[in-house]
């Protein structure tokens, strides 16, 4: 099989990427809101289980998190980034599954653990623009929340 997409291709780099969960039901959410609302188009792209909370310091992710930094680092240093956003959503089943949280506790150490990811990856790649977003899934809709960082 062969297919050829036919969107242009655009080398100019934006300088920017994002940490969300990889969970395939968002993924064209994430991208509107990246793309239209904070206007990043053609963003770097960093996924996984949980998104950023393999960077705010649970055991349960400690692989992933050396994976992650290892990629962030990459991508300063040959993309050069200047900004990253974080995102983490509502409902998550890394949190429910493999830090087995529940409601209304679940919600709570999201946000904190957007606020300690963040400090991470200002640590291991020294950029100040970083940005934590919360995704909230309500009737049908996905809203995107800011969370002070």
């Amino acid at each position: 099989m062969q297919y050829e997409s036919r969107l242009r291709y655009d080398s100019a780099r934006i300088h920017a990427a994002a940490i969300y969960c990889s969970d395939g039901r968002l993924g064209e959410h994430f991208d509107d809101f990246l793309q239209q609302g904070l206007s990043l188009p053609r963003y770097d792209r960093v996924t996984l289980p949980g998104g950023p909370a393999c960077l705010a310091g649970h055991p349960q992710a400690h692989l992933e998190e050396q994976g992650v930094v290892d990629e962030l680092q990459f991508l300063v240093e040959v993309h050069k980034l200047k900004r990253v956003v974080l995102i983490a959503h509502s409902g998550c089943a890394f949190y429910g599954n493999r830090l087995e949280l529940k409601e209304p506790r679940l919600e709570l150490v999201q946000r904190a653990d957007l606020v300690r990811a963040a400090a991470f990856v200002h640590r291991v790649t020294s950029l100040n623009a970083i940005e934590a977003y919360f995704a909230r899934l309500e009737e049908g809709r996905v809203r995107f929340e800011a969370v002070e960082v």
